[in-house]
């Protein structure tokens, strides 16, 4: 597998490009806007895009996701299916967010708890992890042993729960029962920042740390 983290837009949003080097197919994870800049990645690894994997809806994840859809012809995977008023209101949040014209759109296919995707010959885990958005899923890929965790957990801090269908107390049993049990060794990339590990997050994340949870 090869990875390229590029941010997007002017929340500088990480949207992955996930590369399986014995197929050379390719999956972008929340390509949340700028397509030209993400076509021009494709054409510099020359790599077919196989398909489009969404962690939650909100429009710095998902700007560019029908655009580079209808361009290539491939499937947008994710996210579950209870972000569907997110992507339903999709011309709302560009224009409450400046964003150019995204037009609302459903995924081919929605995603549940235990579902696989593919990426290549590359598998990847999924895992509902609401609270940030209702529908907020994440993907493990087990054998390089990273985790793309949309808004869910960043290094030092956490999602947002202010908006709409947002729940605190979902998001860090998200974290503490779906997140956590993958293994301290864990690489997450985060929606927006750098990347850490889930080991890294328990011992020193003022949010979700463990003697920060503790009763």
């Amino acid at each position: 597998m090869e990875l390229k983290v590029i941010p997007v837009t002017a929340f500088a949003q990480n949207c992955s490009l996930i590369i399986c080097k014995q197929t050379n197919q390719a999956a972008f994870v929340d390509p949340g806007g700028e397509p030209e800049k993400l076509k021009q990645l494709l054409k510099e690894k020359q790599v077919t895009l196989e398909k489009i994997l969404l962690t939650h809806a909100h429009i710095d994840h998902v700007g560019a996701a029908k655009v580079l859809a209808e361009e290539f012809e491939v499937p947008i995977e994710g996210p579950h299916r209870d972000d569907q008023f997110w992507l339903d209101m999709l011309p709302q949040q560009a224009a409450m967010f400046q964003f150019d014209k995204v037009e609302a759109f459903h995924p081919k296919r929605w995603l549940v708890e235990g579902d696989t995707v593919k990426v290549g010959a590359l598998s990847l885990a999924v895992y509902h992890c609401p609270g940030h958005t209702p529908g907020h899923v994440v993907f493990y890929q087990e054998a390089h042993q990273i985790v793309w965790v949309g808004d869910v957990l960043f290094q030092g801090s956490i999602g947002r729960t202010d908006f709409p269908m947002g729940d605190h107390q979902q998001l860090i049993d998200s974290i503490q029962k779906k997140l956590w049990p993958l293994g301290d060794s864990v690489t997450f990339i985060p929606g927006h920042g750098p990347t850490s590990t889930i080991g890294h997050e328990r011992e020193h994340n003022p949010f979700v740390a463990d003697k920060s949870l503790k009763q």
